[in-house]
């Protein structure tokens, strides 16, 4: 049976930041956006609250700033070959990410059967964000469920690799996991924990565990 891999995006394809962080960079607005992620970490603001607030930020990001924000970002390394392990193998690999979805989808272009954030407008802005667009945990879930659909596999053939609180109701719905640089509250409810800076290596804990 083919397994299904399901990837976060921030703190765990990223080292160490977030999509949006990397974005606010270009924009000389990279302490502001730390700012956010440690209020949404903490429980003070939801991601909604969140995307309206880098929505309003980024009023005059470009196209030209999010390429350069993706490819400078600090990557794991060799993300590409274990999508092509994944592929090679008859199996599906997707990202789901809080961050928003025209960031995630350029990773479609690295391998990525799909790539899911939350929707955004496109770049530049025209028209406002939808608050029902912006994902939470919960999405995370359904989401899978609807990937498996897609690809004809079950919940109990899925993989999680994870960072933080969002990735815990993922974790806590499939039977094999990899807390990716993350935390305790993450690392004490997973299957596997990997601490560096390469996928291959946390993806070898789970390439042949059944």
């Amino acid at each position: 049976m083919a397994r299904l891999h399901l990837f976060d995006l921030d703190g765990t394809l990223l080292y160490g930041t977030t999509a949006p962080v990397e974005i606010s960079r270009q924009l000389g607005l990279e302490a502001e956006t730390v700012a956010l992620d440690q209020a949404i970490g903490a429980g003070l603001i939801g991601p909604p609250e969140y995307a309206q607030e880098v929505y309003a930020m980024w009023a005059d990001l470009t196209e030209a700033h999010v390429t350069t924000a993706f490819e400078g970002a600090p990557w794991l390394a060799r993300i590409r070959d274990v999508w092509a392990e994944i592929r090679g193998r008859g199996e599906y690999c997707a990202v789901v990410s809080l961050s928003p979805s025209f960031f995630v989808e350029r990773l479609i272009g690295w391998g990525a059967h799909a790539a899911y954030g939350s929707r955004f407008p496109a770049v530049p802005f025209t028209e406002p964000v939808d608050p029902a667009g912006v994902l939470n945990a919960r999405a995370k879930v359904l989401i899978a469920d609807r990937l498996c659909e897609e690809f004809g596999v079950t919940r109990a053939d899925c993989v999680a690799y994870g960072d933080s609180a969002s990735d815990k109701e993922l974790f806590a719905a499939v039977p094999l996991s990899v807390a990716v640089n993350a935390d305790h509250y993450l690392s004490d409810i997973s299957t596997h924990s990997y601490m560096g800076m390469d996928l291959w290596e946390a993806y070898e804990l789970v390439s042949r565990a059944r």
